[in-house]
């Protein structure tokens, strides 16, 4: 059978994980018990990888990654305003946070590890330079208009934008997002195909069977499943997550980092799987797509739960977050130029990540 076809564990998971989040929800949980959900917290990101392929081979890309993406980013914003709207004044960072962990963890950590592992099958990843240089520069731009300004504009306290200025980020960045997939699905839908090493476009992978219409129907309701499982169970494991942190004396902004690196677990294994296969594009197309994703619609959303939302809202970046925000999109502009990358690029990337995951822990 295919292995796009819908397979029993993958349906099976995330019909447990669903069930288990809503009955362990808002409760005090023993240790068996959180050990449990943290074990179906894996396997409901292994289902939606699953899933998500599924619907990438029957609509083709670039709609396939566009459709993981969007799904966790959705979910993900909606995660964000329900813990700003219960948390008061102590989540008046909680946007930033998240925001920039997902831009790093996307722009260095998928894209480097998707990197490492095209350029340790074949020596040179090769990608479309045209389509995931828009990408780029849309990030670099969505990045610095909303997580940038804020520390710089003095028309509110604070790294904050004033109300106007706020509406002006949303409307810039929902309008940058809907462009931006204007241009990956219709305009320009080739510079965002694979390609092969000679810089022809790819081929269908190997002879796999192309899922039915009703199997990738399916796949979708699932994903949404394992979706909703995978942030609902994050969210469940947090005070977990938290209590760990303030014994080991950590920045609580780790939380925030540690709860990003589980969302987006799905789109990571997706991308590190279509790497293996020498599709580097897909690869970067969920990286980057998601890091745009996660701007483009978490400024909007938030500006609009901001008439009800009590205290700051606080969206500017700190000196040392400004830099690494700055270095990574040097780093990706050099990167993604040539159009084909080696091991050493990766590496760059790699490394990048790993001083913003120390320097979170270790400011």
């Amino acid at each position: 059978m295919s292995r796009y076809i819908a397979k029993w564990w993958a349906v099976a998971i995330p019909g447990l994980a669903l069930p288990a989040l809503v009955l362990s929800w808002g409760r005090q949980l023993p240790t068996f018990v959180v050990i449990v959900l943290a074990v179906l917290l894996a396997g409901a990101v292994l289902a939606a990888v699953h899933h998500a392929e599924v619907i990438a081979h029957r609509v083709g890309e670039p709609f396939g990654s566009l459709v993981l993406a969007v799904a966790v980013t959705v979910i993900e914003v909606a995660l964000i305003v329900s813990l700003m709207i219960s948390g008061g004044e102590q989540t008046a960072s909680l946007a930033r946070d998240t925001v920039f962990a997902a831009v790093m963890i996307t722009c260095n950590g998928i894209v480097g590890l998707s990197l490492l592992t095209g350029t340790l099958r074949r020596r040179i990843a090769v990608f479309n330079a045209e389509g995931t240089g828009g990408a780029l520069a849309t990030v670099a731009t969505l990045s610095t208009l909303s997580l940038v300004l804020p520390t710089f504009t003095t028309s509110a306290r604070g790294p904050a934008f004033s109300g106007p200025q706020l509406v002006f980020a949303a409307v810039v960045s929902l309008a940058l997002y809907g462009l931006f997939v204007l241009t990956q699905t219709v305009r320009h839908r080739d510079y965002f195909l694979p390609v092969t090493t000679g810089g022809e476009p790819a081929g269908e992978e190997g002879h796999a069977r192309r899922p039915t219409g009703r199997n990738a129907l399916a796949s979708l309701a699932m994903l949404l499943v394992g979706l909703v499982s995978v942030v609902g169970l994050a969210k469940v494991e947090s005070p977990v997550i938290e209590t760990a942190v303030t014994v080991a004396g950590l920045p609580q902004a780790v939380v925030g980092v540690v709860i990003a690196l589980l969302v987006l677990l799905p789109e990571t294994l997706a991308a590190v799987r279509a790497a293996g296969r020498d599709h580097i594009q897909v690869s970067l197309n969920l990286a980057l797509g998601s890091a745009m994703a996660s701007i483009g619609l978490t400024i909007p959303a938030i500006a609009v739960a901001s008439i009800w939302l009590e205290g700051p809202l606080l969206l500017g970046l700190g000196g040392t977050h400004v830099v690494l925000l700055g270095l990574t999109i040097a780093v990706s502009t050099l990167t993604v130029v040539p159009g084909r990358a080696t091991l050493l690029q990766s590496g760059v990337h790699l490394v990048l990540f790993a001083a913003y995951l120390f320097l979170a822990v270790s400011p």
